[in-house]
């Protein structure tokens, strides 16, 4: 890898970075260019192999699928794991089962990065502070500008270095493991997903018989090899069919509610105004 190329994923790496400005803030940066799948392509376009970098992102992606960050709170930096794995893979001749295998701890050492990166960064806000107390918008800007550089410092340098440096380290890696490892490394790629898979149901599944619907439209497409995208189109005819039909039991239910109440005394029932009249 060229250092070129390792600094303009570096460079990338930084912009989709959690909590970087200048993309719209995370719109446009974690939620963005930062997800695995955009990194993948992002990574490929550079190196030259975009078919290698979408696979690779893909397969990432799949992985951190059910992950949020609520207030800020990173469970795992799918960032650095994209930006550092999908590259060594593509450049150590790896297929998509390698970029997982080394996105996982990556992740992990993302989070401690992460959490160092923003504990530095305080003492940049609470200067920020103390200058917009003394109405000083230059010594505010200037803080922010300081602030953002211990991302870039921690984000750019790190990937960058690491590409460039550990392409030829994770060729030699690949090419000294044996066959069995390679095999439990393809089959850990391929579990991963699952449980990417899992994590988000276990979010989006309110009721329990709704996994049935799940496993009705995998089978589906399973069976009649359909695309996604006409899946989605088939899920949505369904969803609002569902909706539907539970509005009109819920209306048929309240106008039930508006039959002779039944008083130890007498019978009311209750006019177009909403009084109740015997």
């Amino acid at each position: 890898m060229a250092i070129w190329q390792a600094s303009l994923i570096g460079l990338f790496a930084y912009l989709g970075r959690n909590q970087v400005p200048w993309l719209f803030g995370t719109t446009g940066g974690w939620y963005g260019i930062g997800r695995p799948l955009v990194a993948g392509l992002i990574c490929g376009i550079i190196l030259g192999d975009v078919t290698a970098g979408v696979l690779s992102g893909v397969a990432v992606q799949a992985i951190f699928i059910g992950q949020i960050t609520p207030g800020g709170a990173v469970p795992s930096d799918l960032n650095l794991a994209a930006y550092i794995g999908i590259p060594l893979a593509i450049v150590a001749g790896g297929d998509a089962a390698t970029a997982v295998a080394f996105a996982v701890p990556l992740g992990a050492l993302g989070v401690a990065l992460h959490n160092f990166t923003m504990t530095v960064q305080s003492a940049f806000s609470h200067r920020a502070d103390k200058y917009a107390e003394k109405a000083n918008a230059k010594g505010v800007r200037l803080a922010n500008v300081m602030g953002t550089s211990v991302s870039f410092i921690e984000r750019f340098f790190i990937v960058s270095l690491t590409c460039y440096f550990g392409a030829p380290f994770a060729q030699n890696l690949l090419d000294a493991l044996p066959d069995v490892v390679l095999n439990f490394l393809a089959v850990g790629g391929k579990l991963l997903p699952a449980l990417g898979f899992a994590i988000l149901l276990k979010q989006i599944i309110e009721e329990k018989w709704m996994i049935v619907l799940f496993i009705f439209g995998w089978v589906f497409a399973s069976t009649f090899q359909i695309t996604t995208t006409s899946l989605v189109f088939i899920a949505t005819a369904l969803a609002l069919i569902y909706v539907m039909a539970r509005y009109r039991n819920m209306e048929h239910t309240s106008d039930n509610q508006l039959s002779p109440i039944v008083n130890k005394s007498s019978t009311a029932y209750q006019d177009e105004e909403g009084n109740y009249e015997e």
